[in-house]
């Protein structure tokens, strides 16, 4: 092995948790071609490697180490980078960042102009990117979430100000040479002269950036549309001089004001592009523009202003009216209404006293609060939100992949269709030099692989952005896609179609007054941790009834409760249990059971010293867009099921209500997930919808996992897309925009390929023969820069769309974010 190829990396492992696990690791890596050395630490949880990277990359030793079911430890970062105009671009990017030792993931996205970098941060440092990303001949604009807005945005003002005095001097130009070309005078023997000293350093300014980025591309061994686009503008330059001089070519061939057109053209379609693709991530800089840049700290007495930055753990911040909360914490003093709007989309002020939550990034309205500070930095929920957009944002859906392939593809098609065009002409039709000449440069210059590469990462961009704005946020662009092919969705029952808060709806008394039967009830429910148990004790303390003491409390086999209260023996349970415990029902008693168990309702009946006592019936609130959402749902043809742990007769009585025909009843938490799974192996593509923390086995089943949040409380760990509300409805409207997005994909993938399969055989001039139809390279010239812009202009329209469930909801004084 060459000294050269000899590499050392030092990975951080998770997982190990004794000695068996060194020897784990230690012999799995070994068995890869090309390890020299493995030296793993138990202590501080890391292996040190030595290989030949001629044969093995880092990426392959963190597989292995997770074959091996140990995690690996990274870390991730986001590049804004600057320059990039194609697909082509975006590859040549990749390429570089993954050729770096030390790198295991890159994925750039030209719509937002950013790369997401997973790396090995003792192996590779950000300069290394950087470096990498200047050689391959693209601007480093800084390190997202550090201070590079400014120099992002300066630096953005400054290109477009540069392209837009390119084109205006190349229009200024180009145009007087155009009419003049077109006029039908003869024109003196002078004037190609004229045209040369005139045309030639217009040309040379408006197209030095394309010929520069081309140099780069062949440089670093790509073919990309700079590359292309040279050739053509070079060709019909290089032919106009040789006409000139006429040097083999005669003065019919003068070009001039097609070359400079042509590079003006390509330089106002990207100024167009540029200035569109700066909108597309417009909803993070909202988003970043919400957190707080100062605090106002209460110590020893007295109030100080302090940096973000300087806010600690257990702090305590006071924040006066119309001031934003700096960061997440919990209210200590004082009582206050605070917009959540921004985090939560709801427009009404929520009442915030001693002992609620506050959120970083929400506004005070009207009265000073202090609270101390629980989480600060990277720990709050905006900066969760930012990041789980960022990252959703850099992701690729599958169908990319289709455009991709066909990118790597394209200009060496293209080319070849170029110079056959050429060849056909002229050798064998027996068409003249200047006609053939022209179908090369207008092949050349109409072929636009830019609007494939735009197609799909401005709609993910826009679309993922939109969706946080409406309070859904979409963790990668494989949820998008895998949203529109949904067959079936299942939702938990309780918390979700329901309120998930029981309440006491009917007291039926027997042996005692409504009263009396509450006190005895309430008494030993009071041990209990039942969500059914909570209800009796809070329905007895409306009612201001004073409880008593209970004794000898036990819970017997889950389906009931027993104690002494007041030296009388109460059991509490269902009829199952009562009745093993010798207690009698009549048939009055059977029916009313029924009857509250055929309207959802769930049973408790008390009985005290043997006898029946009462029955107390509890039902949870089904939610007030429940109905409307499955009616919604339904229209999306989607097959929609509840699960629950009730009882066949309640579940189906609830189902009923809320109109949902299928029901799987009597289902233990655990076992959520198995029922996923059996839809699934019948062919169903199934989205889960519960509540991110007691159905995370049933969310991970699940082809999309859908978690609802309770407002700022989000989890956001759960679910493949989480809904920041606790409103059904917003399922809907996130199934809505998952198949808004995919569809403009579609669109813009469409139009991309129906532009270049229609206008490049009409530019090689296959029309010719039958009709005398051509493209001149001016308009060609024009038509490409035209086909980017509009592609990301679709992408844009999506900026505006309000799915149509939250159009009936919502309010005028919603905005773009939420206020």
């Amino acid at each position: 092995m060459a000294e050269e190829n000899k590499k050392k990396a030092e990975l951080k492992i998770t997982g190990m948790t004794c000695a068996k696990c060194v020897t784990t690791v230690e012999k799995s890596v070994k068995r890869l071609d090309g390890i020299v050395d493995v030296k793993v630490n138990l202590s501080n949880e890391t292996a040190s490697v030595e290989y030949d990277d001629s044969k093995l990359k880092i990426v392959d030793l963190e597989k292995v180490i997770k074959d091996a079911g140990y995690g690996v430890v990274n870390e991730k970062t986001t590049l804004k980078i600057g320059g990039m105009t194609c697909a082509t671009c975006v590859a040549t990017v990749e390429k570089a960042l993954k050729k770096l030792h030390g790198t295991t993931d890159v994925n750039v996205n030209l719509g937002a102009e950013k790369a997401y970098v997973t790396y090995n941060s003792k192996i590779t440092t950000i300069s290394d990117m950087k470096r990498a990303i200047e050689d391959a001949g693209y601007q480093y604009l800084g390190k997202e979430g550090k201070e590079t807005e400014d120099v992002e945005k300066k630096a953005r003002e400054n290109d477009l100000k540069k392209k837009q005095n390119r084109f205006i001097v190349g229009f200024a130009i180009g145009i007087p040479l155009m009419i003049l070309m077109y006029l039908p005078i003869h024109l003196p023997y002078f004037m190609p002269y004229v045209m040369l000293i005139v045309a030639t350093p217009v040309f040379m300014y408006v197209s030095l950036p394309i010929f520069k980025a081309a140099y780069r591309a062949l440089k670093n061994k790509n073919l990309n549309m700079d590359v292309m686009y040279s050739m053509g503008i070079g060709v019909a330059f290089v032919s106009s001089i040789l006409g000139t001089f006429e040097i083999i070519l005669s003065r019919a061939f003068l070009f001039y004001e097609a070359a400079v057109m042509l590079a003006s053209f390509l330089t106002f379609g990207r100024y167009l592009e540029a200035r569109a693709k700066g909108k597309t991530s417009e909803a993070i800089k909202k988003l970043m523009g919400l957190q707080a840049k100062t605090a106002t700290l209460y110590r020893d007495g007295e109030e100080r202003e302090v940096p973000i930055e300087d806010v600690q753990i257990n702090d305590v911040i006071i924040v006066k009216p119309g001031e934003k909360i700096p960061v997440d914490g919990i209210v200590i003093d004082g009582s206050s209404f605070v917009d959540e709007s921004m985090i939560t989309g709801e427009p009404i002020p929520a009442s915030k006293k001693k002992g609620d939550n506050v959120v970083g990034g929400t506004l005070n309205k009207n009265s000073v609060i202090r609270f101390k500070a629980l989480k600060i930095g990277r720990d709050t929920v905006l900066s969760q939100i930012i990041r789980l957009v960022e990252e959703a944002q850099g992701s690729k859906p599958p169908v990319q992949r289709v455009a991709d392939s066909v990118v790597s593809y394209f200009i060496p098609v293209v080319l070849t269709i170029a110079i056959l065009s050429f060849v056909i002409w002229f050798a064998f039709i027996g068409n003249n030099l200047l006609f053939s000449l022209t179908r090369l440069i207008s092949v050349l210059v109409i072929a636009c692989p830019c609007a494939l590469g735009l197609a799909t990462p401005t709609a993910v961009t826009v679309g993922i952005g939109r969706g946080a704005e409406l309070g859904v946020l979409i963790k990668n662009g494989e949820a998008l896609e895998i949203s529109e092919k949904l067959t079936t969705i299942v939702f938990d029952k309780t918390g979700i179609l329901t309120k998930g808060k029981s309440e006491v709806t009917d007291i039926v008394s027997i042996e005692h007054n409504n009263k009396e039967l509450l006190k005895f009830a309430a008494s030993v429910e009071k041990n209990s941790q039942h969500p059914l148990a909570e209800a009796v004790v809070r329905k007895a303390q409306e009612e201001s009834i004073h409880l008593l003491t209970s004794e000898d409390f036990d819970t017997i086999e889950g389906k009931g409760v027993k104690a002494r209260v007041d030296q009388k023996e109460v059991l509490i349970g269902n009829k199952n249990f009562l009745e093993r415990k010798g207690v009698s029902f009549t048939k009055d008693i059977n029916d009313k059971i029924i009857q509250f168990e055929n309207e959802g309702k769930s049973i408790v009946i008390v009985a005290v010293n043997q006898k029946l006592s009462g029955i107390i019936a509890i039902a949870d609130t089904i939610r007030e867009t429940t109905i409307d959402a499955i009616k919604e749902l339904k229209k999306l043809k989607l097959n929609i099921v509840m699960i629950t742990g009730d009882n066949k007769r309640t579940a189906n009585a609830i189902a009923e209500q809320i109109g949902i025909e299928n029901v799987l009843a009597e289902v233990l938490p655990k076992d959520k997930a198995d029922e996923v799974k059996k839809l699934q192996n019948n062919g169903e593509v199934v989205a889960f919808v519960g509540d991110g923390i007691n159905d995370a086995p049933a969310l991970a089943q699940a082809d999309v996992g859908i978690s609802i949040g309770s407002g700022a409380d989000v989890a956001i760990e759960s679910g493949e897309i989480i809904l920041i509300k606790d409103d059904i409805i917003d399922v809907v409207a996130a199934i809505q925009l998952a198949r808004k997005v995919m569809s403009r994909i579609k669109q813009n993938l469409f139009w991309a390929f129906a532009y270049n399969t229609a206008l490049i055989p009409v530019a090689a001039g296959l029309l010719y023969p039958f009709f005398k139809i051509t493209f001149r390279p001016e308009l060609a010239g024009f038509a490409m820069a035209m086909s980017s812009v509009t592609v990301v202009s679709l992408s844009l329209l999506l900026k505006r769309y309000v799915p149509p469930a939250k159009r009936e909801t919502r309010k005028p004084e919603d905005t773009v974010t939420g206020r």
